[in-house]
């Protein structure tokens, strides 16, 4: 058997070998066999069976060494962990490479359980810039990667025998006619960013023949050469490139817009724009979490101290049943104590249970296991202070910071570059096309003789007569094409302006949504501020109602009814001020939250990472050579910028731009924003203001003689106060002072305590 038949039967097995194989599940975990008979249930058996991925990750030790939950039943002395906000959030921030969204625990709506790929991470930004997808959400890595020099090598050998239909090659009648080749093919290719595409190749082309018609039995032709190509309309400078991308050979107005640097590094920022907001979310779930725990707490306590005071009269009452009862008691009034006491029992364990569960939502969102043996309880205390912020500074911030707002105008300015390389589209594609090149031509491909013995021209070597540079070819001229009507370039361009329209309409309905929300946020700071304090007036009253009639029900002056109803109203006041507070302190994080200052009130401030090592050492080589180039005025060289420079006081900076009205500046240009107006004013877009009433108003107040209100100042006796006017408020004491200018907490000396003694 000669070479050639066993090669045959080599290649003929591994085909077979490979249809066999491929017939055979890779998820299966038994052999298939085609001998032998087998059932067919077997197979259905092996067909749908649910099968497991073989993927083994580690399971956390704090998932694995965790404790079981906390409960009614577990009596266990755990140790008690004084958690501060601030170190909460900073727990939060340490443990969430997965961002968790509060509320979605137990519920089909969890997303992380039901939609993980969508989940935020820390790891979305790094995954947005190496993306190399092609597309809106192509990373700069990418983007860049089009500029990249391509080095491309090949070589291709062959033979081939043909019998020739000739009574005279090579002397026999039907002689075969024998060729022996060799290609060999090498180029680098670069493209500038002004759309220009630069060539550099080097072939060799080897045939061998028996022909007897040829000058040498064998022969190397090449060549070196290089070759230029330039857009000059459509596609054409550097401003299409940074944003489109390099234009391709061949025009089409429906290869997109998107797949530049620029466009890609838009695409970073949104990306770091929605990472900055799953930041803010997060920590405005954990500081409403931790108010949760320590209401759930307070709720506990009052709950405990109702039922003390229920179990204590239902033992005098009791008591009394036993020693013969009274005139104004009977046997019904101890029934009714002790249907109390198991009420106010039952609201004990309610609320305990409500402490755990409140406990297990909070280390969900810091990331904590299930139980590690401590229990944790917030040690601050809430703000107890009127808070009244500048509804013009607010609205200011939230308009300059709201990251949702930066994300749009992020949108914006993407439109706007896409439009703009789509407008360039609709021009006719013109391109410069040159090229030059050196051919050689040899007997051999390398040789030190300069004569081949055949011609006088010395065609011994083909590299000599390469370098020779006695043959060369070149070519200069344009290439041309236009599609007649545009009607794809310009169709992407409506869309385009249309898209604009639509994103220029949802962010004016956007800023509209924020004043919206700062204007709800400061009712509900005025309401809960109010209710707080109407709640601790009716607590404190309920109390001295509470002792009053403990007083009467000792002296036998009223029934047991009466006590038990004070003592209830007494827990529901004491309930519903607790409530109120920290609705009231929900609601100054919510401010913070929907001006966009959440982050820089709790001290978290986000940046980028470090470049790559290589990106400093192109930046200076960059530096020197702008140092020692000669200024070309007329040459566009530096892009104009899209990027804001920083903050000047509350108003973004703004790059200049011809045709915007800006106020010129030391440091930059200042957009001219429509000032807010202030409260006594109204802009010209406003109803007119009808005419305040001249009568006013009085209402009561009574304030007792307690010095534990942080509402309602400290007097020496009972007293009764008339307010006149709606807009007057009564005078607080000395508690914490919140500036309205520079919108800070500034806490002073003497702080009333509002723990219950």
């Amino acid at each position: 058997m000669n070479l050639r038949q066993k090669l045959h039967h080599f290649f003929c097995g591994c085909l077979i070998t490979s249809q066999l194989v491929g017939c055979h599940g890779l998820g299966t975990d038994t052999d298939l066999h085609y001998l032998g008979e087998k059932e067919l249930q077997y197979y259905e058996d092996v067909a749908t069976k649910i099968e497991y991925p073989a993927v083994f990750e580690e399971t956390p030790e704090e998932i694995t060494f965790s404790g079981k939950p906390r409960t009614l039943a577990d009596r266990s002395q755990d140790e008690i962990w004084d958690l501060p906000l601030m170190e909460a959030i900073h727990l939060g921030m340490s443990n969430s490479e997965v961002i968790r969204v509060a509320g979605s625990l137990g519920t089909n709506g969890n997303g992380l359980l039901n939609n993980p790929d969508g989940t935020p991470s820390i790891y979305d930004p790094s995954i947005q810039e190496t993306n190399v997808l092609l597309g809106g959400s192509r990373g700069v890595e990418a983007a860049l990667s089009a500029f990249d020099t391509t080095f491309t090598a090949n070589m291709l050998w062959g033979r081939s025998e043909q019998v020739q239909n000739s009574p005279f090659f090579g002397g026999i009648p039907g002689g075969t006619l024998t060729q022996e080749t060799g290609q060999f093919q090498s180029g680098l290719a670069k493209t500038f960013a002004n759309g220009g595409q630069f060539a550099i190749n080097h072939n060799w082309n080897y045939t061998g023949s028996n022909s007897t018609s040829q000058l040498f039995p064998s022969n190397y032709a090449g060549n070196f050469g290089a070759s230029y190509r330039q857009p000059f309309l459509a596609g054409a400078g550097v401003d299409y490139t940074r944003i489109a991308g390099p234009i391709g050979s061949g025009f089409s107005g429906i290869t997109g817009v998107s797949q530049g640097v620029v466009i890609a590094r838009i695409n970073n920022d949104l990306a770091l724009a929605d990472f900055e907001k799953n930041v803010r979310n997060l920590v405005s779930d954990i500081e409403e979490s931790y108010w949760q725990l320590y209401l759930a707490y307070r709720l506990y306590d009052t709950q405990v101290v109702a039922r003390n005071s229920a179990l204590r009269s239902w033992r005098e009452a009791k008591a009394k049943l036993e020693a013969g009862g009274t005139r104004n008691f009977k046997p019904a009034d101890e029934a009714q104590a002790k249907d109390r006491l198991f009420e106010t029992q039952s609201s004990v364990q309610a609320t305990r249970s409500d402490i755990y569960t409140a406990e297990s939502r909070f280390r969900r969102l810091v990331g904590l296991p299930v139980n590690d043996g401590k229990i944790i309880r917030p040690i601050d205390d809430p703000v107890s202070a009127e808070f009244t912020p500048d509804w013009s500074m607010c609205l200011t911030e939230g308009l300059v910071h709201r990251v949702e707002l930066r994300k749009q105008k992020w949108n914006i300015k993407s439109l706007e570059f896409q439009r703009m390389a789509a407008t360039s589209l609709t021009k006719p594609r013109l391109d410069l096309v040159s090229s030059y090149q050196v051919n050689g031509f040899g007997d051999r491909l390398l040789s030190q003789k300069n004569t081949d013995g055949v011609t006088s021209q010395g065609l011994h070597s083909a590299y000599g007569s390469l370098l020779a540079n006695n043959q060369d070819s070149w070519t200069i001229g344009w290439e041309f094409s236009v599609p007649l009507g545009f009607r794809s370039a310009h169709a992407q361009v409506e869309n385009l302006e249309f898209r604009l329209s639509k994103a220029r309409a949802i962010l004016n309905a956007q800023e509209m949504d924020v004043s919206q929300e700062l204007a709800i946020t400061f009712q509900d700071l005025t309401k809960n501020y109010a209710t707080a304090q109407s709640n601790f007036n009716r607590w404190r009253a309920a109390r001295r109602r509470t002792e009053l009639f403990e007083a009467e029900v000792q002296a036998g002056t009223t029934t047991l009814d009466t006590l038990l109803r004070a003592q209830s109203s007494l827990a529901s006041a004491e309930t519903e001020y607790y409530r109120s507070l920290i609705s009231y302190n929900v609601a100054i994080k919510n401010l913070h939250k929907w001006k966009g200052t959440l982050l820089k009130h709790n001290n978290i401030h986000l940046m980028e990472g470090e470049w790559n090592p290589v990106a400093y050492q192109q930046a200076i080589r960059r530096a020197w050579a702008r140092t020692h180039g000669v200024d070309a005025h007329k040459l566009q060289s530096k892009p104009e910028p899209f990027v804001a420079a920083g903050y000047v006081g509350e108003v973004g900076l703004m790059p200049e731009k011809e045709g915007t009205s800006f106020s010129s500046d030391q440091d930059g240009l200042i957009p001219d924003i429509l000032p807010v107006p202030e409260p006594e004013t109204a802009p010209d877009y406003a109803p007119p203001v009808p005419a305040a009433n001249i009568e006013t108003e009085a209402r009561l107040e009574i304030v007792e003689p307690e010095n534990n209100n942080p509402f309602v100042t400290t007097n020496t006796e009972e007293t009764v106060r008339v307010l006149i006017g709606a807009e007057e408020a009564p005078p607080l004491p000395e508690v914490r002072r919140i500036s309205a200018t520079q919108d800070e907490l500034l806490i002073s000396d003497s702080v009333n305590n509002l723990d219950r003694e």
